[in-house]
């Protein structure tokens, strides 16, 4: 009876290892580090909303950043961080009625890529170039601080959220 639990134990791991890796995902204890020894991406979140005026009944709106270069007239507001090899950053904060992150970025050429089996692999951000073959190193996504669950071109765009970009060794 052991011996059978055994064997479907090890079966149902196989299948959820096989899934993993086809899908992209890097197990917790081997999640990438930043060139800047950093645990995860900075967040560029908007300051406190102001209340809005009782009279107008108009939805606060967020106030961009302190340092943030603000792009775009779109109906959703969203911030994007840049971290590269060295340590520097970049901050935008894009309005935007993109449908994608990655349109988003895209229309306002912040990044590039080639396109893949798994989406946009994203080789330049802000102007700068990655090559994992010649330096070992990659743009990793983040939404909200956390490593991105889904590609940049298929994740949608949340009013008020934030993405990074951080230049990572692999």
């Amino acid at each position: 009876m052991i011996r059978k639990h055994r064997s479907i134990f090890c079966i149902l791991l196989a299948v959820l290892l096989t899934a993993a890796l086809l899908t992209g995902c890097t197990p917790a204890e081997k999640a990438p580090e930043t060139a800047a020894s950093q645990t995860e991406a900075p967040v560029v979140s908007p300051p406190a909303e102001t209340k809005a005026s009782p009279a107008t009944k108009e939805a606060p709106q967020p106030s961009i950043p302190e340092g943030a270069e603000e792009l775009g007239e779109g109906s959703k507001l969203i911030y994007f961080t840049a971290t590269f090899a060295d340590g520097r950053t970049s901050s935008y904060a894009i309005h935007t009625d993109a449908e994608t992150v990655g349109d988003a970025l895209i229309a306002y050429d912040l990044i590039k890529g080639d396109p893949g089996d798994y989406g946009l692999y994203v080789t330049i951000v802000c102007g700068e170039a990655l090559d994992w073959d010649a330096d070992h190193m990659y743009w990793a996504f983040y939404e909200n601080g956390e490593y991105a669950m889904t590609g940049v071109d298929a994740t949608p765009v949340s009013d008020g959220m934030s993405y990074a970009f951080v230049a990572t060794e692999g």
